[in-house]
């Protein structure tokens, strides 16, 4: 099953080689997952129940003793940086640490993505603190899976969790052929006979004394027959009691006289061998004693495997033996466990029958398919986030006029560039070599160096880093078709003779901007020099992204160099053409220039502003306010705060916007364009809408969660729907100083209270 959003997932339960029911389901969901994710990266965190752990397979990449209350934390820290898309936790509270498990909260509460959770018990009289972990357990969980619709009821009435965040989604169970048992019977030397069955770890919870007890009747009138107990004793029990329960059952057998007809396996086998003693069985039973047992795996497996079931009705079992898939007997009986035993040995037909029922039900439990109901469940998580984030964490957003602004640190930015220019990625804050260099950053980052030079001129390492970008540029520009290469290796070898039409238009910007900001007469000459050079091809462009660019570049170098013709003739016809497509696209329900929106949004509507503003143009005006009001409105959340359209989709006419993942560079665009309508109007306005989109960086944002990084001056590189994007690459860091620079160098903020 293809999924298109899955990449990474986590498993969180206790693991094998731990002798668990539980470690055994998740590591065959996980394994499942894995077959039908091929391309997906699937992985657990195992809880010990002993200091020293245990020898994991590979599929286990972090541990936690379960009583290790701070190494839940450290948990959740290694999940957070893993990249993890779902966490699917396993809930059992003997796994976990703390009263009722408690220490599982502290995992949960730090993890910054979506949980799925799958429950194996739910009480129906829980004590005060199993109940309290439990109902926090499912806030923090986007979803709850449980494997029986009584326990969705229970966690209903008893735990408050609403119908809409529970899914029920059937214990995973082998794909075996349906076979006649004595198929297997030799494997076991028990050809010839009739075999009862019953595995799993030994418990005095377990009930096996009852059907140990029945076995004389059932032998007197099938002397042939021979019960089977496979398992070896609950690690759990073995540690504080031993043995005890085990040699109480053999001392009772030898009392009995019954010997020759009951087995004992004591081991924890394999998944093949499991299924072979399942395949020799011709009837399976489970007298278990407590009735508050809401999932079994034994009796999955055996119902999976089209065995006649004999068990008592706790009430799992009452679930899925339902409709003739099984037998029930009462608690604690032996003399209904032999004669309902008896019956099924001695009538073929309807033990036969019984059999085709349970192996017809239980081809909707096995793992292939289960793995595939867990995959659209992971999916419907991640597009519900997507239409309606949930904030994971809650920050204290910047207040418009009540906080001042942060001081320009230019620290990430430096780290980021070398001697050749600045890097397109990082991982976390660590320039990530492999991925060189682009045009498109290198331009955006002379504009903020050259405009920060206002705000900080005492800082010598401006003049250098714009020099450095500038010099980028210059040397991606190719002479022979008068183009800029975009992509540059680390070892400096250019990946293509022209970029795109986008990043020539970014050049033109950055070129533009050191024109009209530059203190450096041989920055802006050089600048100025590379821009007439460069700017006749921009007239070839089709691309309305392209002529928005370029056009911002004209306007910046016009602030220095006004009486450029040539210049102002390029941009009458590029302003012409972006204002041609508005005419052609835009309507009432879609005032805009495209039949999408990408990225860089309100670059379109503030290069029509500013060539409305300064050719005298009220029509193009009019089409870059009308158009920004609409952009502003389709990207402010119910709630108010700004929530620019996702690139996981973008947003196509007719459609739904995306809703992430939330780049930085469409909040800075959004914020330059209301600082020009601003300027062109006068209309406070765009103050207020300027701040909006600027509180974005802080944390008023979809998640409550801020993207700027004031250790290092760097910004995340956006928002996904469940957690923050912790890498700190060359756009988002270029897009949140430019964001900042405006905002501190705009005469505005300075004189003016954004209210």
């Amino acid at each position: 099953m293809a999924s298109r959003k899955l990449e990474k997932m986590a498993f969180v339960a206790d693991y094998p080689p731990r002798q668990c029911g539980i470690a055994t389901f998740t590591a065959d969901l996980l394994e499942n997952v894995s077959v039908e994710l091929p391309r997906g990266q699937v992985f657990a965190v195992a809880m010990n129940d002993t200091p020293a752990g245990y020898r994991y397979p590979d599929r286990v990449h972090f541990e936690v003793f379960q009583n290790d209350r701070p190494g839940y934390r450290r948990a959740a820290d290694f999940l957070n940086i893993s990249h993890v898309d779902i966490a699917c936790l396993q809930h059992e509270y003997g796994i976990f640490g703390g009263e009722a498990g408690s220490h599982l909260l502290v995992l949960l509460r730090d993890l910054h993505m979506p949980i799925v959770t799958t429950l194996h018990t739910v009480l129906q009289q829980p004590t005060e603190m199993q109940r309290s972990v439990l109902m926090e357990v499912a806030e923090l969980s986007h979803k709850i899976v449980v494997m029986s619709e009584k326990a969705v009821g229970f966690l209903r009435e008893i735990y408050g969790v609403p119908d809409s965040k529970i899914r029920v989604i059937p214990h995973g169970v082998p794909d075996v052929p349906f076979v006649d048992p004595n198929y297997y019977k030799d494997l076991f030397g028990v050809e010839g006979r009739r075999v009862l069955l019953t595995f799993g770890l030994l418990s005095p919870n377990k009930g096996l004394e009852y059907m140990v007890q029945a076995m004389p009747d059932i032998v007197r009138r099938f002397p042939d027959v021979v019960y089977i107990i496979l398992g070896a004793t609950h690690p759990h029990i073995l540690r504080t009691s031993g043995e005890e329960y085990r040699l109480r059952l053999q001392r009772m057998v030898r009392d009995l006289g019954i010997e020759d007809n009951v087995v004992f396996h004591n081991r924890f086998v394999s998944i093949t061998e499991l299924t072979e003693f399942l395949g020799a069985a011709d009837i399976y039973v489970t007298p278990y004693l407590n009735v508050e047992q809401i999932t079994s795996g034994t009796l999955a497996y055996a119902v999976g495997a089209g065995k006649a079931v004999v068990s008592t009705p706790y009430w799992y079992a009452e679930e899925l033996l339902a409709e003739g898939r099984g037998s029930l007997v009462p608690f604690r009986d032996e003399r209904a466990l032999a004669e309902t035993v008896i019956g099924l040995l001695e009538n073929e037909v309807d033990r036969h029958a019984m059999r085709k029922r349970a192996y017809t039900y239980g081809r909707q439990m096995i793992w292939r398919q289960v793995a595939r109901d867990y995959i659209a469940l992971f999916d419907d998580v991640l597009d519900s986030l997507a239409s309606q984030p949930r904030p994971l964490a809650m920050s204290k957003a910047w207040a418009p006029g009540t906080t001042e602004l942060p001081t320009i640190k230019l620290d990430h930015m430096v780290n980021l560039t070398d001697d050749t220019g600045i890097i397109q990625h990082a991982v976390f804050t660590i320039p990530k070599y492999e991925e060189g260099y682009c045009t498109d950053d290198n331009a955006r980052a002379l504009v903020a160096t050259v405009m920060a030079a206002e705000e900080i001129a005492d800082d010598s390492r401006l003049s250098l880093l714009s020099m450095r970008y500038l010099a980028f540029l210059t040397h991606a520009f190719n002479k022979e078709n008068r183009r800029f290469r975009n992509f540059m290796t680390y070892d400096r070898r250019w990946l293509e003779e022209a970029g795109s039409e986008n990043a020539h238009g970014h050049a033109l910007w950055g070129l533009g901007a050191a024109v009209a900001y530059s203190r450096l007469d041989g920055v802006r000459y050089q600048a100025a020099n590379l821009f007439e050079e460069a700017l006749p091809v921009a007239e070839h462009f089709t691309s309305p992204r392209a002529w928005a660019f370029t056009l911002i570049g004209i306007h910046e170098f016009l602030r220095h160099y006004g009486g450029a013709t040539e210049v102002r003739r390029v941009r009458a016809v590029l302003a012409e053409r972006l204002l041609d497509a508005w005419r052609n696209t835009a309507s009432e329900d879609w005032p805009w220039f495209e039949s999408s929106l990408a990225y860089a949004n309100a670059s379109l509507s503030h290069a029509m502003i500013l060539s409305g503003q300064w050719m005298q143009r009220p029509d193009m005006s009019e089409a870059g306010f009308k158009s920004l009001e609409w952009l502003y409105r389709i990207q402010t959340a119910p709630q108010g705060h700004f929530a620019p359209i996702g690139s996981n989709g973008f947003y196509d006419r007719g459609g739904t916007p995306a809703r992430f993942d939330q780049q930085p560079i469409e909040a800075m665009a959004m914020i330059r364009a209301c600082f020009g309508a601003y300027h062109a109007s006068g209309d406070k306005q765009w103050i207020t809408k300027a701040g909006r989109a600027f509180e974005w960086f802080l944390g008023a944002n979809d998640l409550n969660i801020p993207l700027y990084d004031p250790a290092t001056g760097g910004c995340h590189d956006g928002l996904h729907p469940d957690r923050l994007n912790k890498n700190e690459g060359a756009e988002s860091t270029i897009s949140w100083l430019i964001a900042l620079i405006e905002m501190l160098t705009s005469d505005r903020v300075r004189k003016e209270k954004v209210d």
